[in-house]
Order: structure tokens, then C-alpha cells, then sequence
């Protein structure tokens, strides 16, 4: 099987003319009956009979198919169909759902279109219909992609459903097991059947999970570590030091941190609570932290290691130590930390002595991104990206006067932007203005994506593409609605005559179709 990158063979036969095709299979972890291996073999009778050669292959294993995010494989074929370096005429999928299960049916349209567009036909091999633009085969299409994401629609309220229900019975769901704690494998009448390794699973559907005191020696240290906190009154930073110069190593043999001692104190699972859905990532839209009336609790589920009342003891002292300071007083300890330590994370704000939790970060302002933004701190992946945005929201207007002033010099009219963000022109066209910013890919070439607020429905929409560095405006695009199938498009730097008819160096076109030209009235 070729690597996702794409692997290109010579299929071709002397005196043999065959259609050039290449092979996009895909696999994730839901049916083993849609291997790569068995996706190939049935593209491959396919093409065997429809004289075709198969001269390239894309595959993406193990990659869920509810976004375009991590497929190296499909991101590779579009870039090779968009750039033209494709030499292929057809592109053969098993079915729609391996071509993927969007949650949005028009984006896996969109893509197929892009292939479309470039002058390769999309082929799925096990669907009962050609697709071949009829309308049948149009209905079809849209009906199928949309099964294939309300499969994982109601896959995922299931597993979900089915997971808060195991955590309800006290079994655990995934995860390490923590210092001082093992995950022990029962079978499905709860007997054990042995403790788990790292990185050990269970094979059998019917085996659970629970959750049992480890090895003596470290339930003992965790009994000391709540004793020196809350009887003593050390701090977590003074306990960590105190038990690496004794000699005693972390989870997985690692030195103790004020972080691990922190997070030894606030989980409930050493106090015998099976605590899920603290945060979720569902359908891989947007990962989000969950309230505490969204958590699935079973408590008492474990054996605990440490009694309630001390547990509860430690996790008072925690809150009390943040609830002391004001706003004003956390953002400026986070603001000194920023300024002292450089990026900052969880882990770094509850290795700090003396500073509140990143928990209690949390609870105070919502999240820490947005304790971070009050001190104006922005991650260092994300900082260049936002001040591109700043830099792009300064130009917006800038380019809407330009507009303006360019219509009203050629004897033109005009109106706005009122609240929907249109230009009104002459009283009869209205106008809108997106701008795109540049993206480099890793293989070095360059892509603007464009989205459009099609609901807005203006008679044009001017795209302005911005230059490598995202400082200068490139060139514009003029395109109608009637043109516009779809509130998402992807340019490259050469985009044929198909996209590339629409663009232009100025707006000096544009200013001459909005020009009032004089006639005399007939008689």
C-alpha cells in the first residue's frame, strides 16, 4: 500500500491505451471490511473492467473522516489536481463515506467539485449509481453524504451514551491510572483478571476497567502527601522537593514536580470518584472544557486511597489560597509569571509557588486563553495568525473607501456598508469584500482560502488576495453570484481559466461596470 503522501507506478502495457486513473482509499478504526488492502482490491476490479490503469495511489490509515484535518493523503490529491501536477483523468473511492463523513455534506461536495473543476472525474466504485452529473446521481450523492455523517452523528451519542453508562457502573474509561493507583481488568461478572501494564488494553468487548490501589509502598506516599499538606501545611513545591531529595520517584519513575503534586491533591479518582466528561472533543469540531453539572459522577465507584475528609481538607486549602486575591491580584501574579517564565501553560502556572491554580484560572475568567488575553498574552502558535487578523481587519476599510471613492469618480452612486456589510451601487447591484489571506504550504507553494456569506446573496463578490507576507494587497477577483456554487473556495497561484477569467491587477474593471454613461432621451 503506497504511503499517504501518494505513490505513482507504471501500470501500462506496450500497445495498450488505458485511462489513466489514480485510487484514494481511506481507513479509520469503525469496520475492519473497509481496510485499505480490501478497498484497493475492489477499485482494482473496477478498473480491470472499465479499462482503466490505476497509476497513483493516495490512502490515509487509521484517519477519521469527519474533516479534511490530518488526511495528509487527501490534502496531497487535491494540491496535485490544483496545481496540475495530477496525471490522471479519474480518481476511483471505494464508496462516499471513505471519501469521508463530513458533518457538512456540501464540504465533501466541495472537494469532489475541486476535482471536478480540474478536469478529473470522481469515481465511487461501490455505490450503485454512476456518477456522472445526472440528476438521479445528484440526489443520491447528497442523500448518501448525508447518511455518511449522521452515521457518525448517532455513532457518537452512542458511544457517549454508552460510555456515561460504564462510568456510572464504576468502570473506567481510559487514561492512565495515576500514582498510586492500577488499572485492573475485570471480566464482564466483574471478576479480575489481572492488573494492566502501560500501555497494556484489553482485547475482549465484555472486559472492563476499574481502578485499584497500587503497590503499598506508593499508597503510602500518597497518604504522606496529604498529611504533609494539609496537617503540616507544606506546600506542594516544598513536597516535591522533600520527596526527590528522599529518593522517591513519580509516575513512571519521573522526578516530582509542584505539578504532580498539585494534580496528586485535586483528582477525585484517589478518593474513590469516577469523575467523565470534564471536557469533550465530540465529532472533532471544537474541543471544549464541560461545567460541573456536565460531569458524569459515580462516586465511590474505587477503592479509595485517601479518606473523603482529608481529600476535601486539601482541596478547601487550594480554594482558599486562590479565593484570597482579587482579579486584579491573579492577572498581575500571571502577568509577572509571563514576564519572568515567557510562554506560559497549566503545567507552568501550577509548578509556581505562591500563584493561584490554573483550575482556579479557569473558574475565575472562564479559560485560561482568556486570563491570558487580559494580560495580553497570546500562545506562541497563535500569535503571528492573530496579528495577521489585526492587520487584516486595519485594511477592511481601507479597501471599502477605496471602493467607494473608485464608483463615485466614475459617476457612480453608492451606499453603505449598512449592517449586513453590502455596498448598494447605483441603487440596482450590490457589492461585497472578502479578504484572503496567504498561506505557504510545506511543500513551499502558496493557497488562499476564500469564505463566503452566501446568505448575504450580493451581486458580486470582490476577493482581495493578499501577497506572501500578508502586508500588501496581490490581486482581486470579481465574482457573481450566479458563479458562486459554494461558501468555501481554495485559490493557488495559477488557477486556470475556470477561476482565473475572474481576476484582475486593480479595481479599475469594476469602476467602469459601475460608471453612469449618459444618453439622450428618444423621441
Amino acid at each position: 500500500m503506497a504511503a499517504s503522501g501518494g505513490t505513482e507506478v507504471d501500470a501500462s502495457k506496450p500497445g495498450e491505451t488505458r485511462l489513466r486513473a489514480a485510487q484514494y482509499v481511506r481507513m479509520s478504526t469503525d469496520h475492519q471490511r473497509y481496510s485499505t488492502e480490501n478497498q484497493a482490491d475492489a477499485i482494482l476490479k473496477y478498473a480491470e473492467t472499465h479499462g482503466m490503469e490505476i497509476v497513483r495511489t493516495y490512502s490515509d490509515e487509521g484517519k477519521s473522516g469527519l474533516n479534511i484535518g490530518g488526511r495528509e493523503g487527501l490534502q496531497r490529491l487535491l494540491e496535485d489536481i490544483q496545481g496540475r501536477s495530477a496525471h490522471f483523468e479519474v480518481l476511483l473511492v471505494y464508496d462516499i463515506s471513505r471519501w469521508g463523513r463530513f458533518q457538512d455534506a456540501d464540504e465533501s461536495a466541495y472537494y469532489e467539485y475541486l476535482c471536478r473543476r480540474a478536469g478529473v472525474r470522481v469515481v465511487y466504485c461501490a455505490e450503485p449509481f454512476e456518477n456522472d452529473g445526472t440528476p438521479m446521481a445528484t440526489i443520491f450523492k447528497s442523500v448518501k453524504r448525508a447518511m455518511a455523517g449522521e452515521y457518525s452523528r448517532e455513532l457518537s451519542s452512542k458511544v457517549f451514551a454508552g460510555q456515561c453508562r460504564l462510568i456510572e457502573l464504576g468502570f473506567r474509561q481510559g487514561g492512565v491510572a495515576g500514582y498510586g493507583l492500577r488499572r485492573l481488568l475485570v471480566d464482564d461478572k466483574g471478576q479480575a483478571k489481572g492488573i494492566l501494564g502501560p500501555g497494556e488494553h484489553k482485547s475482549l468487548q465484555t472486559d472492563r476497567v476499574i481502578l485499584v490501589p497500587g503497590p503499598a509502598d506508593e499508597v503510602a506516599i500518597v497518604k504522606q502527601v496529604y498529611q504533609r499538606f494539609v496537617v503540616t501545611g507544606m506546600t506542594e513545591r516544598a513536597i516535591a522537593d522533600q520527596l526527590n531529595v528522599e529518593g522517591v520517584a513519580a509516575d513512571q519513575g519521573r522526578p516530582w514536580t509542584r505539578g504532580a503534586v498539585h494534580q496528586l491533591l485535586t483528582n477525585e479518582k484517589y478518593v474513590g470518584h469516577n469523575v467523565f466528561n470534564r471536557s469533550s472533543f465530540k465529532l472533532k469540531q471544537k474541543r471544549v472544557r464541560n461545567p460541573p453539572e456536565m460531569w458524569v459522577r459515580a462516586e465511590g465507584a474505587f477503592e479509595p486511597v485517601v479518606p473523603e475528609h482529608l481529600f476535601q481538607q486539601a482541596r478547601q486549602i487550594i480554594l482558599e489560597r486562590s479565593r484570597r486575591f482579587t482579579d486584579e491580584e491573579m492577572l498581575a501574579k500571571l502577568r509577572r509569571l509571563f514576564e519572568t517564565k515567557g510562554p506560559l501553560s497549566g503545567l507552568i502556572i501550577d509548578e509556581e509557588e505562591a500563584m493561584p491554580s490554573s483550575s482556579a484560572y479557569r473558574s475565575r475568567f472562564g479559560s485560561l486563553l482568556r486570563a491570558y488575553q487580559l494580560i495580553g498574552y497570546r500562545p506562541q502558535r497563535d500569535y503571528r495568525y492573530l496579528r495577521i487578523n489585526a492587520r487584516l481587519r486595519d485594511l477592511y476599510p481601507t479597501v471599502v473607501a477605496q471602493v467607494v471613492a473608485g464608483v463615485r469618480e466614475a459617476g457612480g452612486t453608492v451606499a453603505g456598508p449598512g449592517p449586513d456589510g453590502l455596498l448598494r451601487v447605483n441603487d440596482e447591484l450590490t457589492l461585497s469584500i472578502v479578504i484572503a489571506r496567504c498561506r505557504q504550504t510545506q511543500a513551499g507553494s502558496y493557497r488562499w482560502r476564500l469564505h463566503f456569506d452566501t446568505s448575504l446573496a450580493p451581486d458580486i463578490t470582490i476577493a482581495v488576495r493578499m501577497d506572501a507576507a500578508n502586508r500588501a494587497i496581490l490581486d482581486f477577483y470579481f465574482f457573481p453570484r450566479i458563479d458562486l456554487i459554494s461558501d468555501r473556495l481554495r485559490l493557488a497561484e495559477e488557477n486556470g481559466l475556470s477561476l482565473d477569467a475572474y481576476r484582475f491587477d486593480d479595481l479599475s474593471d469594476l469602476f467602469a461596470l459601475t460608471a453612469r454613461i449618459p444618453f439622450a432621451e428618444a423621441a
